[in-house]
């Protein structure tokens, strides 16, 4: 098997098995994304999974649209469609199948149990995602602190988005340029 191949396959067995595991959403498997790129394989660093998290979020569509800039990394175009696939076939289909054998269930204890069992599985991956995230990033104190207000704006007002990104874009070109 060539180099090539070889890579293609350790992207697909890396990203179709967490495609089926993403229970919460994407950003659910941010940890083991980075486990496996930064830690296992070493496709990339720290930094750049920072980054491509980074450039994943500022475009449109699913956050873990990152595995394709990691597949790209890994080899190219053909990198990023198979590591893009991985990451959306497996768990397209049997989304599919499984909404469609829920759907034809009447309300049960069982179907209540496995709601009520996935909901905080769901929220412990998100918020390993983003210590991961955070962690990743090496931020200093200002980081932190700002990562901290940003979060409690968010949770505790009705704080625009928009307006909380524009703020502290204005903030830190300030004190870039002090």
């Amino acid at each position: 098997m060539a180099v090539t191949d070889s890579r293609l396959l350790d992207l697909i067995l890396v990203f179709a098995p967490l495609s089926l595991f993403s229970f919460g959403g994407g950003q659910s498997l941010f940890a083991e994304i980075q486990h496996q790129s930064v830690g296992i394989h070493h496709w990339i660093t720290d930094a750049q999974f920072t980054d491509l998290y980074a450039i994943s979020k500022a475009t449109p569509g699913p956050a873990t649209l990152m595995v394709a800039l990691i597949g790209w990394q890994v080899n190219g175009f053909q990198g990023a469609l198979a590591a893009a696939l991985a990451m959306y076939g497996p768990s397209s289909i049997a989304g599919y199948f499984a909404v469609r054998w829920w759907l034809r269930r009447p309300p049960s204890l069982l179907t209540r149990a496995v709601e009520q069992g996935l909901a905080p599985i769901a929220v412990g991956l998100s918020f390993a995602g983003v210590l991961t995230v955070i962690q990743s990033s090496d931020p200093g104190p200002l980081q932190l602190a700002t990562t901290a207000v940003a979060g409690l704006l968010l949770y505790y007002t009705r704080v625009g988005i928009y307006w909380l990104i524009g703020s502290v874009t204005v903030i830190y070109a300030a004190l870039v340029m002090t």
